[in-house]
């Protein structure tokens, strides 16, 4: 039997620990929450203000926390931060195993996703990675990342948002929408403009303290997730340190990209171990409902949806490791700076290619479960709304198949 590129010693010892962490850890944590009758981890009840349940939080945390103290929270940070320093094929094995074993349950808070640290912060000052960063791989405190705004998406050059010096501080002013924990972050990862024209040198990167003067949590935009996470961000004359600057002033527009290249390349793995899921619990439900008498897994029509399910879900994971292998041995790695210019394809690659196959897989799943398969707050229908939310964060499929292009025609001098 071979073994896949990417299947190292610490992957089959994390995937082992995970597994007895979800059973120890999670599985008691997850009655608990049951019982509270405040919704599910990914399927919560909201509050007056249309935010997640504190009570569902809370549990996301805990789960967090503990995670954390056993290692296994932050295995994409780098070693010198205090994270595993996993490569990014190695990744893909972790997120696969984690989305697949979890499903929609509470042990998905148990990996560091975009309310943990990530690689942009990394390059933060001895300063802020003893007040930030070290926290966020401890999961003392929670992220965001502040670069979207209500006008501006995927054409980051064009935010509104802007800092300027004063004395060794800077002021920040704008306004941020769209923002993924915007509601319980503790620092925020803003983006802004403090060199006007300056083309990609014109961005920087702050952290922000959430509780600054200044800082105001806006509005909750509901959105087809349904889950209490997303808002705005406000910021009115925000006084911020010089030792909270990402990098230098300028690299703002890189360091934005790394954290969005980073949730690319984290389709991978999230699509491969929810792909799977979907088709194991299609295939039990072809199994077990009848019609006529007979099981509908011996109506070819049922067995098409099923085959088809699985084309999608290996091609895409097979697709997608070979780019992680690829970009792990890109001089740079994924998250050089400057990018390796072969870098950019293979990271649209792997999201587009994901995006469009797991919203066939969820499309498909919906279908084979028939009825129960539209039941609000069914796995099938929560991840087909996901599915279709996929196609748009981290850069649209769209702009992806540009990206693709312009590496496909680039000069190769």
């Amino acid at each position: 039997m071979t073994t896949e590129a990417g299947i190292t010693d610490r992957v089959e010892h994390y995937r082992e620990r995970f597994a007895t962490f979800l059973t120890v850890e999670v599985g008691p944590a997850a009655e608990e929450l049951a019982s509270r009758d405040v919704g599910t981890p990914y399927n919560p009840r909201l509050d007056d203000a249309g935010r997640m349940h504190p009570l569902v939080w809370e549990a996301r945390r805990e789960v967090q926390r503990r995670s954390a103290k056993a290692g296994l929270y932050s295995p994409h940070v780098g070693e010198a931060a205090g994270g595993g320093g996993f490569t990014r094929a190695e990744m893909q094995h972790v997120e696969e195993f984690v989305y697949h074993r979890s499903g929609l349950g509470l042990g998905l808070a148990a990996l560091g996703w975009t309310e943990g640290a990530n690689a942009a912060i990394e390059h933060c000052s001895p300063t802020a990675r003893q007040r930030w960063l070290e926290p966020l791989v401890a999961g003392e405190i929670t992220a965001a990342f502040a670069n979207t705004e209500p006008s501006v998406g995927t054409d980051v050059l064009a935010m509104e948002t802007h800092a300027r010096r004063d004395g060794s501080d800077w002021i920040l002013d704008g306004h941020k929408a769209w923002i993924t924990n915007a509601h319980f972050a503790d620092v925020l990862q803003v983006t802004a403009v403090t060199e006007p024209g300056a083309g990609t040198r014109s961005l920087t990167m702050f952290l922000v303290d959430a509780t600054s003067p200044g800082v105001t949590r806006g509005r909750d935009i509901p959105t087809m997730l349904d889950d209490g996470l997303t808002g705005e961000l406000h910021f009115d004359g925000v006084r911020i340190p010089a030792e909270d600057v990402v990098g230098e002033p300028g690299d703002g527009f890189a360091l934005a990209m790394a954290w969005i290249n980073w949730r690319r390349m984290c389709r991978g793995g999230m699509c491969a171990g929810w792909g799977a899921w979907l088709l194991e619990r299609a295939v039990d439900r072809a199994r077990r409902r009848t019609s006529g008498g007979r099981p509908i897994a011996e109506l070819q029509a049922v067995q098409h949806l099923l085959a088809d399910m699985d084309a999608d879900v290996y091609t895409a994971r097979a697709a997608s490791l070979a780019a992680q292998v690829e970009l792990d041995e890109l001089p740079g790695g994924p998250y050089g700076m400057p990018l390796h210019p072969d870098a950019p394809r293979l990271m649209s690659l792997i999201k587009v290619v994901n995006d469009e196959a797991f919203f066939r897989v969820a499309d498909r799943a919906v279908q084979v479960h028939g009825g129960t398969g539209l039941r609000l707050g069914s796995p099938e229908e929560k991840l087909f709304r996901l599915a279709r939310n996929l196609k748009i964060p981290a850069g649209t499929v769209e702009i992806q198949r540009n990206a693709i292009a312009r590496g496909l025609l680039r000069d190769p001098r």
